[in-house]
């Protein structure tokens, strides 16, 4: 079986405040966006794992993937599967792939053998694995809040709008993004804000990581001062990462401006 987990964009980001665990609840809207990776699986007498296309640093152990796995097989005796992923969302992007790519695979495991678990059961699995995956249950436009496990669906569409995401090389963690922020001192709420046009939104919906990262890594903010200057909408970093996206009316080239960045382009749903 063979799925394309999408990644997102962040359309603002509140730090709401430090929590009692050491981590941070936020709120922010999550839109899915058309950049992919290729996930197959099929049952096998080992578990295994064959990554190409962007590589994956790091042990078995602490792959996302095996940890999905080992969730169902722990509570349900799942088979070992063996799972090939070709990546091409970008780590360390804020784009969301690790947490797309663990949620598909619970989803067709799930299917594949006939679990039939409730969806809140599922949610809680979600809530497990990563602070994104919830969102990428249902993978339609949602504010999450908390850790990113409570997800409330909105009615919001961009079909039709160019994206255009833009990622030096650079990885940055969410625990080095959350180090370096703060909590705002005054929270927008995105409902109201994204009930406006989108060419009203920039500068009244926020990212709140920008001010720190955009300090510690100036390419940032040129990346999307270009994308402004070209005509986007609305343009903003994505997540706690290092990736930059625009918002567009019609198809513009911006891999001129960045040849030797990861550079995509796609319409949204």
């Amino acid at each position: 079986m063979i799925v394309f987990p999408n990644g997102k964009i962040n359309l603002g980001l509140s730090i709401i405040n430090k929590r009692a665990d050491g981590l941070h609840n936020i709120e922010s809207l999550l839109y899915p966006a058309p950049i992919y990776d290729a996930l197959e699986f099929k049952p096998s007498s080992k578990f295994s794992i064959e990554i190409s296309g962007i590589p994956i640093p790091g042990n078995m152990a602490d792959n996302i993937l095996f940890k999905s796995w080992k969730l169902l097989h722990d509570q349900y005796q799942i088979p070992p599967v063996e799972i090939k992923l070709l990546k091409g969302i970008p780590l360390g992007s804020g784009l969301g792939g690790g947490s797309s790519d663990a949620v598909f695979l619970l989803k067709i495991l799930t299917t594949h053998f006939e679990l039939g678990l409730e969806k809140e059961k599922m949610l809680n699995y979600a809530a497990t694995l990563g602070s994104d995956c919830a969102f990428f249950l249902e993978n339609t436009p949602a504010i999450i809040k908390g850790r990113g496990e409570f997800v409330q669906p909105v009615n919001l569409s961009l079909k039709g709008m160019h994206l255009v995401i833009v990622c030096p090389d650079l990885q940055i963690s969410t625990q080095e993004a959350f180090s370096n922020s703060k909590p705002a001192k005054k929270h927008f709420m995105i409902e109201n804000i994204v009930n406006k046009p989108v060419e009203q939104w920039q500068d009244i919906l926020v990212n709140d990581f920008e001010k720190t990262t955009f300090e510690k890594y100036p390419l940032l903010q040129t990346i999307k001062d270009t994308l402004l200057s070209n005509g986007a909408a609305y343009a903003s970093l994505t997540g706690s990462g290092a990736a930059i996206y625009g918002l567009f009316s019609q198809s513009v080239n911006i891999k001129k401006y960045f040849p030797d960045y990861f550079v995509r382009n796609g319409i949204l749903k």
